[in-house]
């Protein structure tokens, strides 16, 4: 048996093949493509590696290793995501994975990685028990069937009027504003995460091919003028009928008002109208207010997606 790990270059389009056919396979509930893989490729060049392993010169496995963009360059952790095919585990694949990217994230003078891993994953959540990782946070996660269903009625509450980031791209630095406040509010363990400067998360977070910037709903102060939410959908990498909520967010001072639902009733409603089938989202088990808002609006559970956080692997 041959084991070899293989980093992929800039361009290497056999190779981004090979990461995109694994991963999808290994897990179908959170799929890449290729036009996701250069989109990331572009927008953060030199921050992050793949890996593909292959056994017997089969592609069998990936991983891929890199910065954590809700917290600074200097995060002591990197990200780390690591799939190998059925067939293939137990075999040494993950492990050779696994200490490909340990050398990686060594060299960049990092001490630990996270990851997340739904129970769904059953073999890839022990795999990372057994080397000391451990769970930090669950996400309760949800989808909502939309096949017959009808867009829902949206009536944002008094003083407040729904725009979207097509119809108003002047909003987006008030958007940001709303996601440095709401960012510092979500739950994350006890290491707090950031929206980050301005440019920064519009390059993650902004209008792109995948995140239709007539699906980023925008909900502004008729009063003042000010920006107090947003909701925006992301549509997941090789679908044309499913997407992510990728973020709804308000203001402090305008929660537990009926501006949360109205934003999401609005993104419901847009992708039922580009005849979308299901949404997904997940929020913290501790936030139990936007968890309230999905149950109302009649999201079904799924099951649960884990944060965890672990070590290098052993220096050989």
């Amino acid at each position: 048996m041959s084991l070899e790990i293989t980093r992929l270059a800039p361009g290497d389009e056999e190779g981004l093949e090979s990461f995109v056919a694994i991963a999808n396979l290994v897990t179908p509930e959170d799929p890449t493509s290729l036009e996701h893989l250069r989109w990331e490729s572009d927008t953060y060049p030199g921050q992050g590696e793949r890996l593909v392993a292959r056994l017997d010169e089969q592609p069998v496995g990936v991983a891929s290793v890199g910065r954590i963009r809700v917290h600074r360059p200097d995060y002591e952790r990197y990200w780390l995501t690591l799939k190998v095919v059925p067939g293939a585990r137990r075999r040494g694949v993950g492990g050779a994975l696994y200490a490909a990217a340990s050398m990686i994230a060594r060299d960049a003078g990092k001490r630990g990685f996270e990851t997340l891993a739904s129970e769904r994953q059953g073999d890839g959540l022990a795999f990372l028990l057994h080397r000391g990782f451990e769970v930090t946070d669950r996400d309760k996660m949800v989808e909502l069937d939309l096949v017959g269903r009808s867009a829902p009625t949206v009536e944002p509450p008094r003083g407040i009027e729904l725009a979207t980031l097509a119809a108003r791209p002047e909003l987006m630095p008030g958007v940001h504003a709303v996601a440095v406040e709401a960012f510092a509010d979500i739950p994350s363990s006890g290491e707090p995460i950031e929206a980050r400067p301005y440019e920064e998360w519009v390059a993650r977070d902004g209008p792109r091919a995948s995140i239709p910037a007539d699906a980023f709903t925008i909900a502004v102060e008729r009063a003042s003028g000010d920006v107090v939410g947003y909701a925006s959908l992301e549509l997941i990498p090789g679908s044309t009928t499913r997407a992510w909520h990728d973020m709804t967010a308000v203001r402090r001072r305008w929660r537990g008002r009926g501006v949360a639902t109205a934003l999401k009733r609005a993104t419901i409603a847009w992708a039922i109208q580009h005849r979308l089938e299901t949404l997904v989202t997940g929020n913290d088990e501790e936030n139990g207010p936007m968890r309230a808002v999905n149950a109302r609006l009649g999201y079904t559970p799924i099951p649960d997606e884990l944060g965890l956080r672990g070590p290098l692997a052993p220096e050989t």
